[in-house]
């Protein structure tokens, strides 16, 4: 199975100062799926004022008494809770990504039959909008309804060119 996240609706570039001064200034924001145990290692970093940045994930699946569970190389296991890390981060003028926040998309929350769907057909769909109440980047937990889940076929195992293996992303 894959994972596919659709992200639309980012946050921009910068990110200022809060009123409060407990949250400094951010500047040339991007946001990337992290790896699980590896913080440093980012697939696909997007800008923040991108129009929409979409990553997609090779997993595997396995049938448990639970239901159905998700592992993968960007697939984080803590605390038997699993879940997506998005991290946000600024990008300096050599290109290196400093992470200040992240993004958990919680698949735990995902509904056993989408997710057992998804498992069947190749493709689970995360779509939801990056940007939060107060204009900044999205953090914290992720659950519906901020996420919707979807299951579908995948595409890729009915093209005729072999599929890689590892996550893959493009924007």
């Amino acid at each position: 199975m894959r994972i596919r996240i659709d992200a639309v609706d980012l946050p921009g570039l910068t990110r200022p100062a809060s009123a409060d001064g407990r949250t400094p200034a951010y500047g040339n924001l991007h946001v990337a799926v992290q790896r699980r145990d590896r913080p440093a290692e980012l697939l696909d970093p997007q800008p923040g004022d991108a129009a929409s940045a979409t990553w997609t994930l090779e997993c595997t699946t396995s049938a448990t008494p639970a239901g159905t569970e998700v592992a993968g190389p960007y697939v984080q296991h803590r605390l038997g809770r699993r879940f997506v890390y998005l991290s946000w981060g600024t990008v300096d003028e050599a290109g290196v990504f400093t992470m200040f926040r992240r993004a958990k998309l919680m698949l735990d929350v995902v509904p056993a039959d989408v997710l057992a769907a998804a498992a069947r057909e190749g493709l689970l769909v995360g779509r939801l909008g990056l940007t939060d109440a107060q204009g900044g980047p999205l953090c914290a937990r992720v659950e519906p309804p901020h996420i919707t889940w979807t299951a579908a076929p995948d595409p890729s195992q009915t093209a005729e060119t072999p599929h890689a293996p590892g996550g893959q992303g493009s924007s």
